[in-house]
């Protein structure tokens, strides 16, 4: 049983590592999408979680303050659950090079990084995420693209050991 419960994992985890996109793919689109940009100032989000079927399990909303400090952008973000919770996470930001980002915020296991090409973003990282009585550290591989009028929409795909939870979507307009 084990032999087939670790087949099973394997061919998931060859499967999920197959099918990656690349940030470079998208070098050549537009409206190019710089993080420090399109966020200074307040940006206004909503989104939602949903389960590994697709199913729509948590509504949010998220107001997105952004500034210049230093050789860092600091993102403020105020989410509003529709069950009444809330909750805020602070990003501090670093360019590195014209592609590349680095991002540390609390909740986040050592350093997001992301790589810029074009009108997307794709930013990886862990997160520490409360359920319950309990802490779960998933893996978050989170991808934005920016269209035309100023929309930036996310897609970010929640995994635990390889293996798909869900999926978080957002969509972003700024005030």
């Amino acid at each position: 049983m084990w032999k087939t419960i670790a087949v099973v994992l394997l061919i998931m985890l060859l499967l999920n590592s197959c099918s990656t996109m690349r940030p470079e793919e998208f070098a050549q689109t537009s409206p190019e999408f710089l993080v420090e940009e399109y966020f200074q100032g307040r940006t206004l989000a909503w989104g939602l979680f949903q389960d590994r079927a697709g199913k729509p399990k948590r509504y949010f909303s998220v107001v997105i303050d952004g500034r210049q400090d230093g050789d860092e952008f600091v993102l403020h973000e105020s989410f509003s659950f529709r069950d009444g919770e809330q909750s805020e996470r602070i990003w501090r930001i670093r360019k590195l090079d014209e592609h590349t980002y680095e991002g540390r915020a609390g909740d986040v296991v050592g350093v997001a990084i992301g790589k810029r090409y074009g009108n997307a973003l794709n930013w990886k990282y862990d997160l520490l995420l409360e359920a319950g009585n309990r802490q779960w550290k998933v893996h978050f591989n989170d991808w934005m693209f920016l269209h035309d009028g100023g929309v930036l929409v996310n897609r970010a795909g929640m995994s635990k050991f390889g293996i798909r939870l869900g999926e978080v979507l957002l969509f972003f307009r700024k005030e």
